[in-house]
């Protein structure tokens, strides 16, 4: 048995029974986190002193195109109908496996740099099975936790999601699966029901997009159907009525949020408001390099500020004088970055908190200060990441990869993707 004993930090557990943040160890066995208190017992461990640091719970980023990495930065000025047009109805055609594979991989090893251990991959571009599996061997390659939703590229609303693509994919302790579908938005309503009914008949997470536009008939059959449920997952959520996120959240629906990407490129508000005021909170995604950046953590400021921006005006508004109380707490906006991940992807059982049990999904941060939440929140130095209770950053360094053959590798997929 592995027995690694971190030892001395500020720890955000982010369990709802314990501080916002404590002084305490975390002994790790093997692959799961085995007890978090003062002064455990170190015997046949490895003491890893991280006095001084934060240690909380691994960050899942819920919602990324992580094939488009190699075209990191090219639609920073990109409207919705620039990114669908120039991205998916050009660029995308000319995908090769390989740029599959290796945009992947520096995707995820890009998310692991940055603290994230869980990813919600939501790879639509797969023309072929040679496409899906290439993205499939560069999420393995990284060594992150991937929940791989399955996608189609475009196309026509009435073609079922292949279902028996996911079938026959291979996962394992760090990979699960779901299917990303175009969901009731884009498909006729016979279509969404088929899509929803196979997503449950495999006990798999679907997730959609949905922006654009109110709600149509496609949403009323899978409502109909009884196919809403906590395994639904929609993106965005711009246009859904306050009847159709309260049907949503009464069936235990998770919701992701791209706040920069969802300001910027013109899907709509983010629904972070509406969401508390039913009981109910975002998880957190960064969409797209190709667009805005991938630090989900910036992802919860960004939601957070907006929110908080709203607040404070209708405060204004109704009483002609600012706010004295923040309407959400720092607290909170972290825990969309890590619980609320873990529900939208399945994983809330294995991921999301720090408690005995749990997969041993950690993140050590410089920099801890009288407020541990907030130094969290705003942190700009990971210093390691642990994923199942292997290092796989430490000392500021991504550990077992070689960064100069990726970054070649993915040169070279741009090279080919968008030629001078």
């Amino acid at each position: 048995m592995s027995r690694i004993l971190l030892r001395g930090a500020h720890v955000i557990t982010m369990a709802p029974d314990r501080p916002d943040a404590e002084r305490a160890d975390v002994l790790v066995e093997d692959d799961r986190v085995a007890g978090v208190g003062e002064r455990l017992d170190a015997t046949g461990a490895e003491v890893v002193d991280v006095s001084g640091r934060i240690v909380l719970p691994g960050l899942v980023n819920a919602h990324l195109h992580t094939w488009q990495t190699a075209l990191r930065g090219v639609g920073a000025d990109w409207t919705l109908a620039d990114y669908l047009g120039r991205l998916h109805g050009a660029v995308a055609g000319h995908y090769r496996p390989e740029d599959m594979r290796i945009g992947t991989l520096a995707g995820a090893l890009s998310q692991l740099d940055r603290g994230t251990t869980t990813l919600g991959d939501w790879c639509h571009n797969t023309p072929t099975p040679d496409h899906t599996d290439a993205a499939l061997d560069g999420l393995r390659a990284s060594g992150i936790r991937g929940v791989f939703l399955h996608g189609t590229p475009y196309s026509a609303p009435d073609a079922t999601h292949p279902a028996g693509e996911i079938d026959r994919l291979t996962g394992g302790p760090l990979l699960t699966f779901g299917m990303a579908v175009r969901g009731p938005q884009l498909s006729t309503p016979d279509t969404a029901v088929a899509d929803f009914r196979a997503a449950a008949e495999r006990g798999l997470v679907v997730s959609m997009h949905q922006s654009g536009g109110e709600p149509g008939p496609g949403w009323e059959a899978v409502r109909d159907a009884g196919l809403l449920s906590p395994a639904t997952n929609v993106v965005h959520g711009a246009g859904l009525t306050g009847d159709w996120l309260k049907t949503l959240v009464d069936a235990g629906a998770s919701f992701t949020s791209t706040p920069e990407n969802e300001l910027g490129q013109g899907h709509g508000f983010p629904l972070t408001g509406q969401l508390l005021q039913l009981g109910s909170a975002p998880s957190l995604g960064t969409d797209t390099d190709a667009v805005t950046p991938g630090d989900v953590l910036s992802a919860a400021r960004i939601a957070l500020a907006h929110q908080r921006g709203h607040d404070h005006d209708d405060h204004r508004q109704a009483t002609g004088s600012f706010s004295f109380t923040a309407t959400i707490t720092a607290k909170q906006a972290l825990s969309w970055a890590t619980v609320e991940g873990a529900r939208a992807l399945g994983l809330a059982d294995r991921v999301g908190r720090i408690e005995p049990g749990m997969q041993a999904d950690l993140v050590v941060l410089e920099g801890a200060t009288a407020n541990p939440v907030a130094s969290a929140l705003y942190a700009s130095a990971v210093e390691a990441v642990m994923i199942a209770g292997r290092w796989r950053k430490r000392g500021h360094t991504l550990l077992g990869v070689d960064l100069g053959a990726v970054r070649d590798q993915l040169r070279e997929s741009a090279a080919h993707l968008l030629p001078t």
